[in-house]
């Protein structure tokens, strides 16, 4: 496969209910997580549920950030995309679980791309 960016799945439990139903935080800790992985940041949307609940996307040159939240169930997903090489992914993870004070939290990575095959062969077929 040609590589054109990686994807990582990240759950996080036991994360403080009061963070994550806190729109304005959950805003600055995705931003936060942008800037000091690298990123650049390009436009952002927020939307806070009633009557709990946020979901939220940071666009970034180099793909996105998105979260939604649980805090009923002190739950978050967040999903990490990215085709730029300058971009820390694991630090992003880092600063989200860190600051919505996870208590655990697992993580799925996938390779995004192209597969190179005959099939694939770029001619739109």
């Amino acid at each position: 496969m040609k590589s054109l960016g990686t994807q990582i799945l990240l759950d996080l439990e036991k994360c403080n209910s009061r963070l994550l139903d806190d729109i304005d935080f959950v805003k600055g800790v995705l931003k936060e997580a942008a800037n000091s992985a690298g990123a650049t940041i390009i436009g952002e949307t927020f939307h806070k549920f009633k009557p709990v609940g946020v979901t939220g996307v940071v666009s970034i040159a180099e793909s996105h950030i998105c979260i939604h939240t649980w805090p009923e169930y002190s739950y978050a997903s967040v999903d990490i995309f990215s085709c730029g090489e300058d971009f820390n992914l694991e630090k992003a993870c880092e600063i989200i679980c860190d600051k919505l004070e996870s208590g655990d939290s697992f993580s799925t990575i996938i390779d995004r791309g192209i597969r190179e095959d005959e099939e694939n062969s770029g001619d739109g077929k």
